[in-house]
């Protein structure tokens, strides 16, 4: 069973593994401090078997909602934990009244997008090399509507 819950300073190490496991360039330890720390941040994390297995750092400010940052443990990855967290983070958004979610990916992360794509976000942007490597980052948003049913 997946289990969101609000992130804590306790969670960091953790959270951090799992960061520079999946990111050639990590947030660091400050990163998510300010996370923790931010009047509009909500940084969670997906929790299963009793150990941190992903984490989504959300900010909504107004009516538009941002993914800054998730990730889920390479090793249990496609497992619906990326999923979960996606669902949280669009229910979370619709009842802070945000009317798009937006977020960004490489270009190159073939796996992330798919599900981005099966949750109804569609490309709105590019930065051109805007990762390391000259890697492209796509920009993603996705309407926000009551009658929305996210999938699964």
């Amino acid at each position: 069973m997946i289990r969101i819950r609000p992130m804590t300073e306790a969670d960091l190490d953790a959270v951090l593994a799992i960061e520079q496991a999946c990111f050639p360039r990590a947030w660091t330890r400050q990163h998510f401090l300010s996370e923790l720390a931010a009047p509009h941040g909500t940084p969670v994390v997906a929790e299963q078997d009793g150990r941190v297995a992903g984490y989504l750092c959300l900010s909504v400010i107004m009516d538009e909602a941002e993914i800054l940052d998730v990730a889920v443990d390479p090793a249990l990855q496609r497992s619906g934990i990326g999923a979960a967290l996606l669902v949280w983070a669009c229910d979370y958004a619709r009842k802070q009244r945000a009317q798009v979610l937006r977020l960004e990916v490489r270009a190159s992360s073939k796996p992330a997008i798919s599900l981005y794509e099966r949750f109804g976000f569609v490309r709105s942007g590019l930065r051109k090399a805007y990762y390391e490597h000259g890697i492209d980052a796509l920009l993603l948003d996705k309407k926000l509507n009551e009658e929305d049913v996210d999938a699964v």
